[in-house]
């Protein structure tokens, strides 16, 4: 058993997280090999990925959440266990969103399914390098999905927990495939809506960061329904929030802190609500400039013209309106936390979390 203590700071938790996933991979290799090297070989590529990178925020938020109970039902390693298990459906949802938008980096590095083309180039294989790359990564991400469960239901946990944690787990994987979906539909059809977008904000990433992680440790310990309707609201508006943050990030994020390219939602045509707001005021003030931006969106190659493409979207003041946009959420959503009774140091820890979630630097 882990000896964790309430009032650690939160800095232990991801590398505690990190311990539970390195053994999870570690149990695994020997039925891997035993299956063929080949398989071994892809499945490290999925380790590697899982292993090498993320700030853990979704085991975060829902370990808070448990803690939030004050439950002494369970033994905190197998909560930590049980929550770590997040992390395998980042991984799953972020290799397949690298395949949707044809990414080439993802913390930094290639991506999974660039990696494995770049293999098979280099080792001489029939077919094609892209296809092979594209295949081997889909089914690495349907593993860690797969995983997922395995990891979660492993835990050495009440059974009667477990079967509560299935009604967030199961919604949540729901929502952020659902998300996904919409927001590629919404892509090719052109939809600007910013209530659409606000709506794939939620599904696709809102709801699995925070809502959902803190629904999930809240049922680990048999939180009140009281809690659980504070942790959802609250959960809900800061999601939101730390998904506008991203879509700041994606436009005019730092490479060196994004570990994606300048303007990359640009470049892969993301109708965010940055985008939206921005169409508005140009649709308003600058047809030509409307028109300029929804041509450029999704074709943009260069970095010349994803330059030009950036500064149109800034010159339209959409950045303030997200920045107050997220502002207000976070207020909101730290209101709705503090209408219920928890514990300071809790509290503190959510509040703590949302300023970080929402003030990522640019």
């Amino acid at each position: 058993m882990t000896s964790i203590d309430a009032h650690d700071n939160l800095s232990r938790i991801p590398t505690l997280v990190q311990g539970h996933l390195a053994a999870f991979f570690a149990a695994r290799k020997e039925t891997l090999t035993g299956i063929d090297d080949h398989v071994a070989q892809a499945t490290g590529l999925l380790e590697e990925f899982v292993l090498g990178g993320g700030k853990r925020i979704r085991p975060l938020f829902a370990w808070v959440g448990w803690l939030g109970t004050e439950s002494t039902d369970e033994d905190p390693d197998a909560i930590l266990e049980a929550v770590s298990a997040l992390e395998l459906i980042q991984a799953c949802a972020l290799i397949h969103d690298d395949i949707i938008d044809s990414s080439d980096t993802r913390r930094g590095r290639p991506t999974v399914h660039r990696t494995v083309e770049k293999l098979h180039r280099n080792a001489g294989w029939a077919g094609d390098s892209d296809h092979f790359g594209l295949s081997t990564a889909t089914l690495l991400g349907d593993l860690a999905l797969a995983w997922s469960d395995e990891m979660l239901l492993g835990a050495d946990l009440p059974s009667r927990r477990l079967r509560a944690a299935m009604e967030p787990w199961w919604a949540m994987r729901t929502e952020v495939i659902a998300g996904q979906m919409l927001d590629i539909y919404v892509e090719s059809s052109r939809d600007e809506r910013i209530e659409v977008a606000e709506k794939i904000n939620r599904y696709k990433s809102a709801a699995y960061t925070i809502e959902r992680p803190l629904h999930l440790g809240a049922v680990l310990g048999g939180a009140s329904p009281e809690l659980i309707s504070a942790y959802l609201g609250f959960g809900h508006d800061i999601g939101i929030a730390f998904q506008l943050r991203d879509d700041l990030l994606g436009v005019f994020g730092d490479p060196e802190i994004t570990g994606k390219p300048a303007g990359d939602d640009l470049r892969e045509g993301k109708r965010t609500v940055l985008v939206a707001e921005a169409l508005r005021h140009l649709d308003a003030h600058d047809p030509v400039g409307a028109e300029q931006l929804r041509d450029g969106i999704g074709t943009v190659t260069s970095p010349a013209e994803i330059s030009a493409l950036t500064d149109l979207v800034r010159s339209t003041g959409a950045a303030d309106k997200v920045e107050k946009r997220i502002s207000e959420l976070t207020v909101s959503g730290l209101a709705k936390l503090d209408a219920v009774e928890i514990s300071p140091t809790v509290r503190s820890m959510l509040h703590d979390l949302a300023v970080r979630s929402t003030a990522r630097r640019m």
